[in-house]
């Protein structure tokens, strides 16, 4: 059984996080709340999800799996206005997954999660964090977009930065400790590269103004934690570096 309503910016939030890596998607769903482990199908990027039953406006559900066409959830929100309230409920007779918004009623076939696997969360201790605003980070991302393929992320005891190198031109933003920065735990200066379109796409998913936490290390993922639905669901992306060549 599974029967919730959810604010309709909620939902839309929350699919398009989980959407930048992947079109079909299974929850695990108890009654404390949801969880989501996906791969994108190049395994460069990661997301682990947990929704609690209090980012609901109500749930209720049983110990299930429940798979799911994002590209038809979507459809479905285009439907949902500003302050409208989606209803979700599992038709178990008929293997189907019911929406409805106000007077508006919309069913689809569940996805079969028999070959999705759960995989692996890295446990990483990394080096370095930061805190900051979505906003800053997608300065420097928008700086980049037009130079280069990759974005070079560096924490400093002092700063963080994003920049990039082209063939002709260069661009870079240093976010300051005090300043910029609601945190920054560095011991000494640590550096990796990643793919631009990846991390471009995971931080325009994410709503302005949302805190960030950036986790960083040598040569390691780059740990991404952020909240949604005012702390109630949490959100965790590792994005797998770009290893330079001697």
């Amino acid at each position: 059984m599974f029967k919730a309503e959810i604010k309709s910016e909620t939902l839309k939030g929350l699919v398009n996080i989980i959407s930048t890596l992947i079109d079909e998607v299974k929850f695990t769903i108890t009654p404390e709340g949801m969880t989501l482990k996906a791969v994108d199908p190049a395994h460069v990027a990661m997301i682990e999800l947990k929704i609690g039953a209090k980012a609901f406006e109500s749930y209720s559900a049983s110990v299930k799996e429940i798979g799911l066409d994002l590209d038809k959830v979507k459809a479905v929100l285009k439907l949902a206005g500003q302050g409208d309230v989606v209803s979700m409920e599992q038709d178990e007779n008929k293997g189907r997954f019911v929406f409805r918004i106000g007077n508006l009623t919309r069913s689809m076939n569940l996805v079969d999660t028999s070959s999705m696997n759960d995989p692996k969360v890295p446990q990483l201790t990394l080096s370095a964090g930061a805190v900051m605003a979505v906003d800053q980070l997608l300065k420097g991302i928008r700086a980049a977009e037009s130079i280069s393929d990759h974005i070079s992320l560096k924490a400093d005891p002092e700063f963080f930065e994003l920049s990039c190198k082209g063939d002709t031109d260069d661009a870079s933003l240093k976010l300051l400790k005090g300043s910029d920065l609601e945190v920054l735990d560095v011991q000494s200066e640590v550096h990796s590269l990643f793919p631009l379109d990846y991390f471009s796409n995971i931080l325009k998913a994410i709503p302005a103004g949302t805190k960030v936490r950036v986790e960083l290390d040598n040569d390691y993922p780059v740990k991404l934690v952020f909240g949604l639905a005012n702390g109630e669901a949490n959100v965790i992306y590792f994005l797998a570096p770009r290893i330079e060549s001697d």
